[in-house]
């Protein structure tokens, strides 16, 4: 069963900033210092630090976890779900029901509704700090530290400012901290950039420390990993005061009020506001006019429940519930049910590359000459290369292997291994040597092309090796140099064969001959290009934010055609403003180099600009963003502390499926604004002909049960609203909340009603005579018939924006309610409970005239409709 929410709780939530998501200043200064000027700075040695010194900072700074315990007590829960307007005026009103009315029944339904929202609410706010729970339990490893000298392992919890900390691959880092010495250094950075290459750290200072903190060289974050090389480092910043610890504080802090939040509590309180004006004034001109102070009271009140949208609860929990079962059909799983309608008033989705946009595996795509023409040959030789190293196979490695499966001809000759110079981080490059039978020895070298140039004095092109020229460089240089503008990563492959010697080592990497490249790119899903097409005719813009480099990103970007006329990156985002940002945001397609902190901040910018505003996210790093987003989605390989930030996860790393969860999300929506337009522009009406009635007439123009009775049938013949068929045209474009829009419907539509009303009360009064207090009960009996059969049919009226029953057909519960509804209609002035409602047989001549009037009423409504769709104001 899906979760139900809360979506009945209004409220004015006082917006909270919370802790920022940012590196501690301390290991910024310490990014600039030279390594004993670290030591110094944090008064720790390379020998580390001893027992008392750990217990004491211990004490200082407090254990080393990124998520504390930090909860609210359930008392204070429930007083929170309970202390909101909605809730208290709905007590309120069963309380009046109960004692004033003895309407037992009616005081049931609203309680029960009460107790559900409540219930749900708490349910909610218990599970808020489920992602730094995840947080807590990704740190429960060990790490290397010198104490009094010794290398001991420790629970990364005791970890503390000052500690020196050993380093070898395969190794989580403890905590923030400053390199003091490494060796070929290179880190997975992934959980926090989404960049799938390992990033080269170095232990020299940062002169300048001012661009993006993830980019600083010589300081390594929590949550990242040891690739390869090793490393001493001294500890900076733990727990809280860590980058990844800032994260986890911002994550269990109150979300941010959502769209459909927004758009509930003000339309609660827009209907508040006409309570609290209506049902006073109706008392004072009825207390005035017709004297009797109790019987006053009894009709206000009757007004107030009026104007009370006691369905909302239901039929928005009814829609939600009905498009989370119909997504789940669709591959979408929807957390939290309120999101349903922001996916579907989305108008901007943000989403990361590595593994939405691309297949998340990095594969051969390209390789070639020097001329960046096919050849076989070069792939041959990487394969070679690849293949008889005995180092760590890198991505690249596995990648040439996993491409040359079925590339590699079958006459290969049996080539056997003869030597291997390793790779290392200083050369770049990794060499072997190896002979095919009746061959000379051949040196194969594979690595970065700047490397690769300087060896080389020759290359080879149609099988011919020429003389590298001064001349040729510069044109080397530039072949290789466009296939980095086209946003691939490149290895540049040269030979040279050997003469016969024991063992060979670097000093023979020389003399090469530059054979050709291989290019390496995360390529995008075949899918991609499509759905970014289909997600923007349904006025979706898609913006790429992501840690990855720029060139990259670009290329991406162009393949699955996001056109890319504006480019931030992160160090531009870190200058900016709020206000700076908001207006470069907007137009600004692609965002690369990011860190988390960038991607909340975008997002929220965004917001402000007045977007509602999707995330795709899968990683550690995206975890803030999807909290921050109007609606966060993830997928169910995820890592969890993303599926928990989330609002829905796809079953399908798949755009498709985003795409018909945002046309779903629209059809809820529309079934949602169908209810409230009805209720409130119907009910408004209603009132205002109460108020004007209330003036004239010499008794009150309906008694409060009758009141209460057509306001029950009216909310029964819209409980079938969440079972209808949408028109296409309501889910072609995102529809956000608009007040503007449900105000104006109602102001325009509302006195549609009242003109029939006012109508109605002539022919009562002037046709049968009603002017006579004697005769008060036809009055009210010809008025609630009218009012209930304009109310039950407008509902056709208003679902579409199309001719009803001609161009667009309701579903066929809310056909029938509606018949249903208006059969008891006419039918209670003759039933056995019509003296109970204070009800009288209606004469025949009543019957053509309220005939006339529907006719009129439906012809009137569509035209004002129809004006109003047409100038864009629904």
């Amino acid at each position: 069963m899906p979760i139900l929410p809360s979506v009945v709780l209004p409220k004015r939530i006082r917006q909270r900033t919370g802790p920022a998501i940012r590196v501690a200043p301390l290991l910024l200064e310490a990014a600039r210092k030279d390594a004993g000027a670290v030591l110094g700075m944090l008064q720790t040695s390379s020998a580390g630090l001893g027992e008392v010194e750990v217990e004491r900072r211990l004490k200082q700074h407090g254990h080393n976890v990124v998520a504390q315990e930090h909860h609210y007590t359930r008392l204070r829960l429930l007083g929170k779900a309970l202390v909101n307007p909605l809730v208290i005026l709905l007590l309120v009103m069963a309380g009046l029901y109960y004692f004033l009315i003895d309407d037992v029944r009616a005081a049931i339904v609203i309680l029960l509704m009460v107790f559900l929202g409540v219930v749900l609410k708490f349910i909610q706010e218990t599970r808020a700090d489920a992602a730094a729970a995840k947080l807590k339990a990704m740190i429960s490893v060990t790490a290397t530290v010198l104490r009094d000298g010794q290398p001991r392992e420790v629970s990364l919890g005791n970890v503390v400012p000052g500690d020196i900390v050993k380093l070898a691959a395969g190794d989580m880092i403890p905590a923030d901290l400053r390199l003091l010495s490494c060796k070929d250094l290179f880190l997975t950075q992934s959980s926090l950039t989404g960049e799938a290459f390992p990033v080269e750290k170095f232990d020299t200072p940062e002169p300048d420390a001012s661009h993006s903190p993830l980019e600083l060289k010589n300081v390594c974050f929590l949550g990242t990993s040891v690739e390869s090389g090793t490393a001493q480092g001294v500890i900076v910043a733990t727990g809280l005061n860590t980058y990844l610890g800032t994260m986890s504080s911002a994550m269990i802090e109150d979300s941010a009020v959502s769209s459909f939040d927004r758009g509930i509590n003000s339309f609660t309180w827009l209907m508040i506001r006409f309570i609290f004006v209506m049902a006073p004034l109706v008392f004072v001109i009825n207390w005035v006019t017709k004297g009797d102070m109790k019987e006053a009271f009894f009709f206000s009140l009757a007004v107030a429940v009026g104007l009370t949208p006691e369905m909302l609860p239901m039929i928005v929990t009814v829609c939600l519930s009905k498009g989370a079962l119909a997504m789940c059909r669709k591959k979408v799983i929807i957390k939290r049910l309120n999101s349903i309608q922001n996916l579907g008033a989305m108008d901007v989705l943000c989403t990361d590359k590595t593994g939405t946009l691309t297949m998340d595996h990095i594969i051969v795509v390209k390789h070639c000459d020097v001329v960046l023409k096919s050849d076989d040959s070069v792939l041959t030789l990487a394969y070679l290369n690849s293949n008889y190293q005995t180092g760590l196979k890198n991505l690249m490695d596995r990648a040439i292997l996993h491409y040359t499966q079925e590339k590699v001809p079958d006459n290969l000759p049996q080539y056997v291994k003869v030597d291997e110079i390793p790779f290392d981080f200083s050369r770049k490059i990794m060499s072997v040597v190896v002979q095919a039978p009746g061959q000379a020895k051949r040196m194969i070298c594979k690595g970065a092309a700047e490397e690769i140039f300087k060896r080389c004095t020759r290359y080879e092109l149609e099988g011919e090796a020429r003389p590298i020229e001064r001349v040729i460089i510069d044109d080397l240089r530039e072949e290789h140099d466009q296939l980095n503008m086209d946003g691939f990563r490149v290895l540049a492959v040269a030979f040279k064969d050997l003469a016969d010697k024991p063992s060979y080592g670097k000093d023979d990497e020389c003399d090469l001959i530059l054979k050709g490249y291989v290019a390496f790119l995360d390529p995008p899903k075949d899918s991609s290009r499509g759905a970014i097409r289909a997600l923007q005719e349904h006025g979706v813009v898609v913006k790429v934010l992501t840690g990855d480099n720029e060139l990259v990103s670009r290329k991406i970007c162009g393949e699955v055609g996001i056109a890319i006329d504006h480019v931030l990156l992160g160090h531009q985002v870190e200058k900016m403003t709020d206000a700076e940002l908001e207006a470069k945001a907007g137009p600004t397609a692609l965002f690369a180099r990011l860190s988390p902190a960038h991607k909340q901040r975008i997002i929220k910018a965004l917001q402000a600009g007045g977007h509602v505003v999707g995330f795709l996210g899968d990683g550690i790093n995206d975890a803030p963003a999807l909290r921050s987003a109007d609606v966060g989605i993830s997928v169910d390989t995820a890592v969890d502390i993303a599926k928990e930030s989330a609002d829905a996860i796809l079953l399908e790393k798949n755009l498709f499926v985003l795409e018909e969860g945002v046309l779903e999300g629209r059809k809820v929506f529309a079934n949602i604004l169908k209810y409230i337009r009805m209720g409130a522009s119907s009910n408004f009406g209603n009132m205002f002909s109460v108020l004007g009635a209330s003036i004239f007439l010499p008794f009150v123009p309906m008694e409060p049960i009758q009141i209460l009775a057509n306001n029950l049938l009216y909310d029964f013949s819209q409980v079938p609203i969440p079972t209808d068929d949408v028109d296409p045209e309501q889910i072609a474009k995102p529809r956000p909340w608009s007040m503007g829009q449900i105000s104006r419907f109602i102001l325009f539509i509302g006195p549609c009603s009242s003109i029939f009303d006012y109508t109605t009360f002539f022919i009562m009064l002037y046709v049968f005579g009603c002017w006579d207090p004697g005769l008060k009960s036809l009055f009210q009996t010809g008025w609630f018939v009218e009012s209930l059969l304009t109310q039950t049919l407008i509902i056709h009226i208003i679902r579409t924006n199309r001719i009803p029953f001609l161009q667009s057909i309701a579903s066929w519960p809310l056909m029938v309610t509606s018949v249903v509804i208006m059969v008891i209609g006419t039918w209670l002035p003759f039933s056995p409970v019509a003296s109970y409602l204070g009800f009288v047989p209606l004469p025949w001549r009543y019957w053509p005239l309220i005939v006339l009037t529907l006719f009129s009423y439906m012809v009137l409504t569509q035209v004002v409709k129809t004006w109003l769709f047409r100038r864009g104001w629904i």
